[in-house]
């Protein structure tokens, strides 16, 4: 900090140091920068609109710190007539017109400053004395005033040279990135997962550990600035621990993946808003309604895949699940608190043949009404209608299971469903939260007669920064989708136990550890217990 008894020869123009803190490149690069994450998974249901499951690293200056000219002293809002320097501070913006405030009409001159913002703020007055004099009005000028400035000059030759030097130095770099840039639509983020697991009993294919890689590339490109196409290229080598019956429970998020390290277009979506009220979203491969839909899970679900709870079942309500492929949604905010999700996905999309196609083949039909009475807390009614005519229930349009056991999920060949859901979370404190959800399916045979009850529910503990900021301890206990009634080979209750604890290790390294244990495996007690040890290593870059 500079010597406060320099104040006394120069008041005035200490004053536009302290204020100004102009957005020039230079202060901007002297500031700290911070990066922000989208969608992807947020404090409140409603501010997960639109939820776009990728990586989304950007660079951006604070937007408290960006200014604006003022023409009054009378438009800052802490600014009293009594203050010691209001005659100074009246002076500068009505003579010189070279005090800047912040957005929200504060001028904070208590704050203190550094050096470097002083000469910025004193840089700043100087070219606008040069401007006035260069346009002939030198008679607001004072012989004073020169005679200060030259003297601050003096004083601050070296902070001045070093600010000049900077934006120097940042505009040649600025020009080297432009003329070497990738794209000035697109921009490139990569997610990439290193996972140790061992099933220590209950797999159907053993109990040797594994080591498995999942790579994400990510393709973000904006023509407007507020829509964003999402191109997304995975490759990995996962293989999913078989529990008895072809059951799918405790299936890691880390395992939607293709096999063999091939790489493969996993994912093409395109966001973008319809007024003020409305965010669209359109699906043309793997297109999932949890990439836009509040899922009500604010800590537990994780957008990349890579980020919080172990499990597809813990992520969020296996409702979201239901059904997959090709189509579209929106979510409409009614108001600040309520917003309406609606959504249409076919599975057999892009197949022309007999029983397939947009609108005559597999299909799921979703509506949602979310309610955030504040950011505290919130709760969803979610239905879903969907044809299935080959695969599982919950299997995203895919036919490949995610949650649930083989009874739940194949009751039949081809059905109706109609499920109904509930979720909903509440945050104790800010390291503190609990979730949960509650659904129904009812499933509809198309073959032939009969129907099958489907129930899945669960309760989650969230500890944000739990250790140190970033860090994130979990447990869910719940029942992944079940078949109730009397199916056969049998029809014992099967809970679905998880803990796991993210350690940030640093703002793009991640490991997650965690244990999970499935009890009763396909529904029956007969089956031993299924234990899962996982050591996840997430790099985001």
């Amino acid at each position: 900090m500079f010597n406060r008894s320099f104040h006394n020869l120069c008041i005035e123009s200490m004053i536009v140091g302290a204020t100004l803190l102009v957005s020039t490149s230079a202060y901007a690069e002297d500031r700290n920068l911070v990066t922000t994450e989208t969608q992807t998974n947020i404090p409140s249901a409603i501010a997960q609109t639109p939820k776009i499951p990728a990586i989304d690293s950007d660079v951006t200056i604070p937007q408290t710190n960006k200014m604006s000219q003022v023409t009054s002293v009378s438009q800052f809002s802490d600014v009293q007539p009594t203050d010691w320097a209001f005659q100074a501070l009246q002076s500068l913006v009505e003579r010189y017109g070279c005090i800047a405030g912040y957005p929200n009409s504060t001028y904070r001159g208590n704050r203190a400053i550094t050096r470097y913002e002083f000469a910025a703020g004193l840089n700043a007055c100087l070219s606008r004395i040069n401007e006035l004099i260069a346009t002939a009005t030198s008679d607001l000028v004072t012989k004073e005033d020169l005679t200060t400035v030259q003297r601050l000059q003096e004083e601050f030759t070296a902070e001045l040279a070093t600010l000049r030097g900077r934006v120097d130095n940042l505009e040649s770099r600025t020009a080297e990135l432009e003329a070497n840039q990738f794209s000035t639509t697109t921009k490139l983020s990569a997610e990439a997962i290193f996972v140790i697991t061992n099933a220590f009993q209950g797999s159907v294919n053993g109990d040797n550990t594994v080591f498995q890689d999942r790579v994400r590339l990510v393709f973000k490109t904006s023509f407007t600035g507020r829509d964003t196409l999402n191109t997304r290229l995975t490759a990995g080598n996962t293989t999913t621990l078989q529990l008895p019956g072809g059951s799918a429970e405790g299936l890691q998020t880390f395992n939607l993946a293709p096999s063999n390290n091939q790489v493969a277009v996993d994912w093409l979506s395109y966001y973008f808003p319809v007024g003020s009220k409305i965010d669209a979203y359109i699906g043309a491969v793997n297109g999932v309604y949890f990439d836009f839909v509040p899922t009500l899970s604010p800590y537990l679900d994780s957008a990349t895949g890579g980020g919080r709870a172990l499990t597809e079942f813990a992520s969020s309500s296996p409702i979201y699940r239901i059904g997959g492929g090709a189509g579209g949604g929106f979510n409409y905010r009614l108001s600040d608190q309520l917003i309406l999700s609606l959504g249409y996905l076919a599975g057999d999309h892009a197949s022309p043949q007999p029983d397939s196609g947009f609108f005559n083949g597999q299909y799921s039909a979703f509506g949602q009404i979310a309610w955030n009475p504040n950011k505290n807390s919130g709760i969803g009614l979610t239905y879903v209608n969907a044809y299935q005519n080959r695969g599982a229930i919950f299997d995203l349009g895919s036919g490949f299971t995610l949650v649930g056991t083989q009874q739940a999920n194949t009751p039949f060949d081809r059905m109706i469903t109609n499920s109904y859901g509930v979720e909903a979370f509440y945050k104790f404190s800010p390291r503190f939260a609990v979730n949960g959800f509650f659904g129904y399916t009812n499933a509809k045979n198309l073959a032939g007669s009969g129907s099958a009850d489907i129930w899945y529910y669960a309760l989650g503990l969230a500890f944000p920064d739990l250790g140190k900021q970033g860090n994130l301890g979990g447990i869910l206990v719940g029942a992944e989708p079940y078949r109730g009634g009397n199916p056969a080979p049998a029809n014992d209750l099967s809970l679905h136990i998880e803990g796991f604890y993210k350690y940030q290790l640093t703002d793009n390294i991640a490991i997650t550890p965690g244990v999970i244990w499935i009890t009763a495996p396909a529904q029956n007690n007969d089956n031993q217990d299924a234990v899962i040890g996982t050591v996840r290593t997430t790099f985001t870059f």
